[in-house]
């Protein structure tokens, strides 16, 4: 099983933000497990924290930009690139400016100061999208499509074609993420003639210079645009190479342009929130239809992780079977509803019960088409709940739990004698003051059954 993984240490890096212009110091640090990437604006009261969430995703003109509670972090995608691919999973960025540095419009940088602070391994288990059906999106207006499809591991395969001589069309493919520091990370953001004098004209590249970017000659250049380069980028003189490019610089390979779209593809990606493992095909990408497809795919992740069934062998021995549940519950037959309990972690606790014709309530609901009461699913819900909370305190006996409140409560099939259910009770958030918040889903024959958000409270018998 792949375990989580954070930094060893803390590292800073110092630079300017390409289109603020602004020096930024962004420093990495090491997360818990479960965290994900976040960054945090040290800049600002309070020091807020934004997700690297897509759900926060605002702009995608100039690069994929985050706002949350109108706290912004803008061009995203190289620093989220470089720590998908180190394999990093949980890692805190604090910086104190909105943008992060550019450095040279690549993951490079990046790479080098996370490898330096050293990665660790954690002990909880990834949390990887395992790709089971191919799902595409494609931007209509644009041409722009991005597939994802099956595949033994994390592979990208990128497509580009901007309709000019001087680029053509480009194809780059990564076949393992963990190739991503040698083939991709180096790979340097780039822009057409055209796009550089409009942003120079709105002063939008206040942080450029020609040591962050590709820049391809499309056009004409006349000597009045190579006098503004000069200017603006602080240079003696500016040509243009014989393929094509201004002369700040070599191309690392020739599908340079190709492989930083891949790049900015698994940054863009990285705010899905888990580990993907399938085949991206990105023709045409930009940070538009990156996040886009990004906000499609967490939803269906979020969807089936909902209406995922867990699996477990009923044959196997219990953690604990009914007398050592009876140790931990105050409940008793007829009201002891959970029968065995098959997992308990400090978040979660997994629990099944054996429904029998011979139930007692089945007597009186409905003798002759019997379906358990959909309140005793809630109570033997809260009964495999209250083991998760009584397993926190050294002296289980000497306590009781209360309910407090039910939410979103849903009964999604009835549940029939013969039916083997399995209750799995997960916190919300942290037990605090003897308050436990949990959602619970019921599980038979492979569907859910109900499900409800509860809080319950414990408290010393007296």
């Amino acid at each position: 099983m792949l375990k989580q993984k954070t930094i060893q240490k803390e590292v800073t890096l110092t630079g300017v933000g390409l289109h603020t212009g602004k020096e930024v110091t962004m420093v990495f640090k090491p997360a818990p497990e479960n965290y994900g990437y976040a960054f945090v604006r040290v800049d600002l009261e309070g020091n807020p924290v934004i997700e690297a969430k897509v759900e926060y995703v605002t702009e995608t003109e100039r690069g994929t930009n985050l706002e949350k509670k109108g706290v912004s972090i803008n061009t995203s995608e190289h620093v989220l690139a470089a720590a998908v691919g180190l394999g990093i999973d949980n890692l805190t960025i604090e910086m104190n400016a909105s943008e992060p540095p550019i450095m040279d419009g690549s993951s490079k940088y990046f790479i080098e100061a996370l490898e330096s602070a050293g990665i660790v391994e954690q002990q909880a288990p990834v949390d990887e999208y395992i790709v089971k059906d191919i799902i595409s999106y494609k931007d209509e207006a644009t041409g722009s499509e991005i597939i994802l499809m099956p595949a033994d591991e994390y592979q990208i395969t990128t497509m580009v074609d901007f309709g000019t001589k001087i680029l053509g069309t480009q194809n780059a493919t990564l076949n393992r993420i963990s190739d991503f520091k040698e083939e991709i990370s180096a790979a340097r953001t780039f822009s057409f003639l055209h796009e550089l004098e409009m942003l120079l004209e709105h002063n939008l590249i206040k942080g450029g210079d020609l040591n962050n970017a590709i820049v391809y000659v499309d056009k004409k250049i006349s000597n009045e645009t190579l006098e503004k380069l000069k200017k603006a980028f602080g240079k003696d003189d500016i040509k243009v190479t014989p393929n094509g490019i201004l002369d700040n610089l070599e191309l690392h390979w020739a599908n340079e342009a190709a492989k930083h779209k891949l790049l900015d593809v698994i940054g863009d990606l990285a705010l899905v929130g888990t580990r993907i493992r399938g085949k991206v095909i990105a023709n045409k990408p930009g940070h538009k239809i990156n996040t886009s497809f990004g906000k499609r795919l967490a939803n269906i992740i979020k969807q089936e992780k909902r209406k995922s069934v867990p699996s477990y062998d009923l044959n196997q021995p219990p953690l604990m079977d009914i007398h050592q549940i009876m140790k931990l519950l105050p409940h008793r037959p007829p009201f002891l509803l959970i029968d065995r309990i098959l997992e308990l972690t400090d978040d979660y606790v997994v629990g099944m019960k054996n429904v029998s014709m011979n139930e007692p309530f089945f007597v009186g609901h409905f003798p002759d088409a019997p379906v358990m009461p959909g309140v005793l699913q809630i109570e033997a819900m809260a009964q495999c709940g209250g083991i998760l909370v009584l397993s926190t305190v050294p002296d289980p006996e000497n306590y009781l739990t209360y309910f407090m409140k039910m939410d979103n409560v849903k009964f999604k099939q009835k549940v029939l004698p013969g039916d083997t259910l399995i209750f799995k009770a997960e916190l919300i958030s942290p037990i605090r003051r003897g308050i436990c918040h949990m959602r619970s889903v019921g599980y038979a024959n492979g569907k859910i059954v109900v499900e409800a958000e509860l809080m319950a409270q414990i408290v010393k018998k007296k």
